[in-house]
Order: structure tokens, then sequence, then C-alpha cells
């Protein structure tokens, strides 16, 4: 009887380690997506901090469209070279049309709602209307998302939490002529659109094969630089200055290729809310870089946003995802 209770016990003993191991290594798996997350949000806040860490160098006199398109062909261009090298399957069918879509509302939308907007929204505005996204992926998620999607208990609250947290740094002012109310409507379907659009290209890249990240992302850059080009030549005068355009091809190889493809090979292994994230924690980088690099004065209740957001974003971040099935109430919040 003793030596069957000493192996009972070493047989839990050994089954305890085996569980740890697998928890151990599940946890390595789950940070991976979100480390790469925020080295995604990190490379994003160059393009903001450009101006104060580097004056003067990589500064771009060509206009907002041409730029885009420059910059979306290029990414575009790296992504299918991507594609070929690893031997990746191209899309077919409505997989094409899933590319397209996501071109569309992830870069050309946004960028033509934000350019038609731009004289009656400061960025501050801006910036504080888009931390509505992750609100916007809760919501839309189980419609567009996985059919058997995963949520975050509480993902509406800690997404509310960062809009908060993002008021409390970024001023929102309310719009006081028709005009002005125009293009708040403007950049908030433009933030509708992006969250939406994000809970169909995890859908569509969790569907397809490994290595399918290059070529939807060689078609999206594609299809946002024929559209973004034609935007420009018919609203705006051409700039081909060589200087400027090595500067903006230098820029986008440098650091907007890293976070173009990062973008896409996330959708694979992040849901569409976390995601989102990168709308609130990219600011946040922001402002923390610009805390400690420029010294600036902060008041308490900056201070207090930034706390907030962070917490909030950290929680969708963190928190376990529990898979749902489908129910009868597709807005499926999980608060409990």
């Amino acid at each position: 009887m003793k030596v069957s209770g000493v192996a009972g016990r070493t047989r839990d003993r050994y089954r305890l380690i085996e569980i740890m191991k697998v928890e151990n290594r599940k946890g390595i798996r789950d940070a991976i997506p979100v480390t790469g997350l925020l080295l995604l949000c990190f490379l994003w806040s160059m393009g903001s901090l450009r101006t104060d860490l580097m004056p003067g160098v990589l500064a771009s006199d060509l206009p907002p469209f041409e730029r885009e398109a420059l910059r979306m062909g290029v990414l575009g261009l790296f992504a299918w070279l991507l594609a070929a090298s690893l031997g990746a399957q191209w899309p077919k069918g409505r997989q094409i049309w899933d590319a397209v879509l996501i071109g569309l509302g992830l870069f050309v939308v946004p960028a033509l709602l934000g350019e038609a907007s731009k004289d009656e929204i400061p960025d501050l505005t801006r910036v504080a209307l888009y931390s509505l996204t992750p609100v916007f992926a809760v919501a839309f998620e189980p419609y567009l998302g996985r059919l058997t999607e995963s949520q975050t208990k509480g993902g509406l609250l800690a997404a509310l939490g960062c809009v908060i947290g993002t008021l409390g740094v970024f001023p929102l002012l309310i719009p006081r002529t028709w005009q002005g109310a125009a293009g708040f409507f403007a950049i908030v379907l433009a933030v509708a659109c992006v969250a939406a659009t994000n809970c169909l290209a995890v859908r569509a890249l969790s569907e397809m094969p490994p290595k399918s990240g290059a070529p939807m992302a060689s078609i999206a850059g594609a299809v946002s630089a024929v559209v973004l080009g034609a935007a420009s030549l018919v609203s705006e005068q051409q700039n081909w200055s060589h200087p400027v355009l090595g500067a903006e091809i230098a820029w986008a190889t440098a650091v907007e290729l890293p976070e173009f493809l990062l973008l896409f090979w996330l959708m694979r292994r992040m849901s569409a809310v976390r995601m989102t994230t990168r709308f609130v924690v990219t600011p946040l980088i922001v402002n923390v870089v610009g805390f400690f690099v420029l010294r600036p004065s902060m008041r308490i209740r900056a201070g207090l946003g930034i706390l907030l957001l962070a917490v909030s974003a950290g929680w969708l971040l963190s928190a376990r995802e529990e898979e749902s099935e489908p129910t009868g109430f597709p807005l499926n919040l999980n608060q409990n």
C-alpha cells in the first residue's frame, strides 16, 4: 500500500510538471504576437517622432496622395518579392477580393477621408477619435470576424478605458460649424471602416494557408497605390524631385516595410480587437518617448490619462481570450 501511494504521488508530480511545461510553452507562444504588436506600434510611432528626433532629415515635400501612393507601391513591391522568395501560395477567387477590400479599408478610405477633413479636424482630435477603433472592433468582430471568435472578458470596458485615457491626453474639439461636423463624421466613418476591415482581414488570413500574409500584403499595397495614385493625378500637382523621392523610398524601406509586413503577419495570430490596440498603444509610445526626450511638463490629467490608457491597453493585450461559439445574440461582449 505504501509503495502504491508513493507511485501515485510520483505520477501526480510528473503530471503536474508536464502541465506546467505545456502552460509555459503556451505562455511563450502567446507572448510572441504581443511582442510583435508592440514592435509594430514602436515602428509606427517613428513616423510621428521623425520631425522631433530628426529635424530637417527626410523631410517630405510630396503632396499627400502622391506620398501615400509612393509608399504603398514600395511596400507592395517588397511584399511581392518576399512572397516570390518564400514560394507562397497566391490568393484565388474570393481571397483576391478580400485582399482588395483590405487595401481599400485599411489604407485608401482613411487616407481619402482624412485628407478631405484635414482643414476641419486638428491632428490631435483625429488621434482621439481613432482611439474608438477597439470599441468598433469589439462590436464588429462577432459579425465580420471568425465564425468562432476569440473575445476577451471585459473587452468593451477595456476599450472604453482606452478612449477615456486617450481623451485625458489628447483634446477632443467638438465642431461648431456644419463643415466641422462633416469632417468629424468623416473621421468617425474612417475609424469604423478601419475596425471593420481589421475584423475582415483577421478572418480572411486565418482561413488561408501559412505564408499567405506576404501575397495578401502585396495585393493590398498594389491596390492602394493604384487608387491613391489616381487620386493624386486628379487632385494634386506632381512633384518628381529625385531627392524627395529618394528620401521617401528610404524611409518606407527602412521603417514602414517591417511595420507593413508585421501587420499582415500578426493578422493570422491575433484577434481583431487586439490588432486595433495599435491605435491607442502607438500614441502612448509617442507620449512616453516625447516626455523623456523633450522633457515637457505634464499635467495631472494627462498623467492619469496615460496611466488609464496603459492599463486598459495592457488588459486587452494580456487578458485570456475564450473561444465562444456563435449564439443567437452575435454581439457577445463577454462582460461577465
